[in-house]
């Protein structure tokens, strides 16, 4: 099913043919959640066989419109997970410290260990949505032999390099973009004035953003078809109904891990030995005794 959603080749994307309030073949919420509560169970069996096995990690990277739904996402899907296999990275706006290196700095500190699942919170991709709809680029400094016309063309270049290093390196990355439609994400905005506990999330920044929606959507379309490959593909999911979206992201966490098929550890000969001498030692402290024949 996630598959219909999946991007894994350049040129594939087209945004108005993906419907952002599609929920797939459910009829309701209470479906989907069931099937969501299987997908959490499998992937809690997988994780813990990811850790032990410590062969290949795995970014799930998250991108979006405001009010998408990420964190609410995130806290649903992977709360399932061990804490002492995953990690998460939230990348905002960069610092000065961040600006004065390369724009990839920032996410190779965050990139996960063999056996370990990390998720990125927004990402590198900041580069080439946020920054290319503002031109963000064109306010840095930059070597005199560096084209400032070419620098977005560059950065898809060099993210795809990137990702590719990473998957020749046990390393996989599976970009998924919550496509929440323009009306939707207005709704979302309303109930954060109107909630009070939602009060706290509303941004008049996020608002004034809205004008720049097909900016945006082109950005997308532009960074998505740039950057998806087989190794490291995008899943442009429907996120108008919160229900269905959690439901496909754990869909594609499952998939991504079963298409992994990460394995338990098997003790060798050696190991096997040192098993047996050390058996009878600790069965008799734990004050087990030996049956008679």
């Amino acid at each position: 099913m996630s598959d219909c959603y999946k991007i894994c080749g350049r040129g594939q994307y087209h945004k108005d043919d993906f419907d952002t309030g599609s929920t797939g073949s459910f009829k309701n919420a209470r479906q989907a959640r069931q099937a969501m509560a299987e997908n959490l169970e499998k992937i809690n069996e997988l994780q813990q066989k990811l850790y032990a096995e410590k062969r290949e990690g795995v970014i799930f990277l998250f991108q979006a419109m405001d009010a998408a739904g990420k964190d609410g996402t995130i806290r649903a899907v992977l709360s399932c997970l061990s804490p002492q296999g995953v990690t998460e990275a939230a990348f905002k706006a960069p610092t000065s410290t961040e600006l004065a290196h390369d724009f990839l700095w920032r996410v190779e500190q965050c990139v996960p260990e063999k056996g370990q699942i990390a998720i990125f919170n927004r990402s590198h991709y900041e580069d080439v949505l946020i920054g290319k709809v503002h031109q963000l680029y064109k306010g840095q400094r930059w070597a005199r032999h560096v084209d400032p016309d070419k620098i977005l063309e560059h950065r898809y270049e060099d993210i795809r390099n990137w990702e590719k290093y990473l998957y020749h390196n046990s390393i996989r990355m599976v970009k998924i973009f919550l496509n929440v439609g323009k009306e939707e994400q207005a709704r979302r905005f309303l109930s954060r004035i109107r909630e009070e506990k939602k009060n706290w999330k509303f941004s008049a920044a996020d608002v004034q953003e809205r004008a720049f929606w097909d900016d945006y959507q082109a950005a997308f379309e532009d960074a998505i078809n740039e950057t998806a490959t087989k190794a490291c593909p995008w899943y442009v999911v429907p996120a108008d109904h919160k229900w269905y979206m959690r439901w496909m992201v754990s869909q594609i966490i499952r998939q991504t891990l079963e298409e992994m098929d990460p394995h338990w550890p098997k003790a060798d000969d050696e190991e096997r030995a040192l098993f047996s001498r050390y058996e009878a030692q600790l069965a008799a402290e734990a004050g087990e005794t030996q049956a008679q024949p």
